[in-house]
């Protein structure tokens, strides 16, 4: 054993910042989940001092974020926008995954691949700016709906909340769609060429070429990637819901991420905001095990 990673030292080495941050930033602050079972209270004294003299309050805080009215509104939210989202970012990739394979001219393809790849690598911040441009008063919507005569006056889309889920879930198509892409035109890349020469030679078009040989080898990728989706049905995405969202939009902007961060520095209320996170992540793990569970029906085999 000791020979053994001796002679694997540099690797551990390379290995040992991931392990320090992940012991720092994903093990240490589970101790603060206790947080959520006492009515703390911050203080100028040594935070663990505070937090471990606190009054326990057992279930007070879960029992108290059931009962109130935001819970239905806070769940609906969340599990709407994520559906929402998973309905328009889930078929985008795999069309433009074919779309790009379908194209021949090499400098077209690339470009398009490049520009539908952008998206993802600027931030959130950037991502809402160009949204709330976009869609403010004088941007481009409100001008296309005017010059088709859809309208006479600008519609204030992120003042309006029933517009909120949509914006998001477009947003979110749009900024991952080229991205998510990457892994359909890798599974496109190993379909065996001579299946479409024989198909041509039986007569088949590009269509029917996408439909009885691309999207079959396809299938197992899109099975795989849909049950891991299913699997963050919680998870709405934080950025997105606080740039975009505001008070006139918060009956429908407020999911589990932003309404914990609301209460906890916003509101102080530290143990109240502990305890949401800790039924989001609750909840989440379950979802996981389920999703775990059905892969192993489907694929005889677990996913992790």
């Amino acid at each position: 054993m000791v020979r053994r990673l001796s002679e694997q030292k540099y690797l551990l080495m390379m290995l040992a910042p991931a392990i320090i941050w992940a012991v720092l930033f994903a093990y240490l602050p589970i101790a603060g989940v206790y947080m959520a079972f006492v009515d703390y209270q911050p203080s100028l004294d040594d935070f663990w001092k505070s937090l471990y003299h606190a009054d326990y309050v057992g279930m007070h805080w879960f029992n108290y974020f059931f009962r109130n009215g935001d819970f239905y509104i806070i769940m609906r939210n969340t599990i709407a926008s994520t559906m929402l989202t998973l309905l328009f970012s889930f078929p985008a990739p795999i069309i433009i995954a074919i779309a790009i394979n379908e194209v021949k001219n090499s400098m077209f393809k690339k470009t398009v691949q490049t520009v539908s790849y952008l998206p993802h690598f600027i931030s959130w911040v950037i991502a809402a700016n160009i949204i709330v441009t976009v869609l403010s008063s004088d941007g481009i919507v409100n001008s296309i709906l005017k010059w088709l005569h859809l309208t006479d006056e600008s519609t204030l889309f992120l003042q309006k909340g029933q517009y909120f889920w949509w914006i998001v879930a477009i947003g979110n198509t749009w900024k991952e769609m080229g991205y998510s892409s990457i892994i359909y035109l890798a599974a496109i890349s190993s379909v065996n060429m001579e299946l479409y020469e024989a198909a041509k030679v039986d007569g088949a078009g590009r269509l029917k070429q996408i439909l009885y040989i691309t999207l079959p080898h396809l299938k197992p990728t899109i099975v795989v990637l849909l049950i891991l989706s299913l699997g963050g049905v919680l998870n709405a995405g934080f950025d997105q819901h606080y740039l975009l969202g505001n008070g006139l939009n918060r009956e429908y902007s407020d999911v589990l991420s932003t309404y914990s961060f609301r209460y906890g520095l916003q509101n102080s209320l530290f143990s109240y905001a502990s305890a949401v996170g800790l039924f989001n992540s609750v909840v989440a793990f379950i979802l996981v095990v389920f999703v775990n569970f059905a892969s192993k029906k489907l694929n005889n085999q677990s996913l992790f």
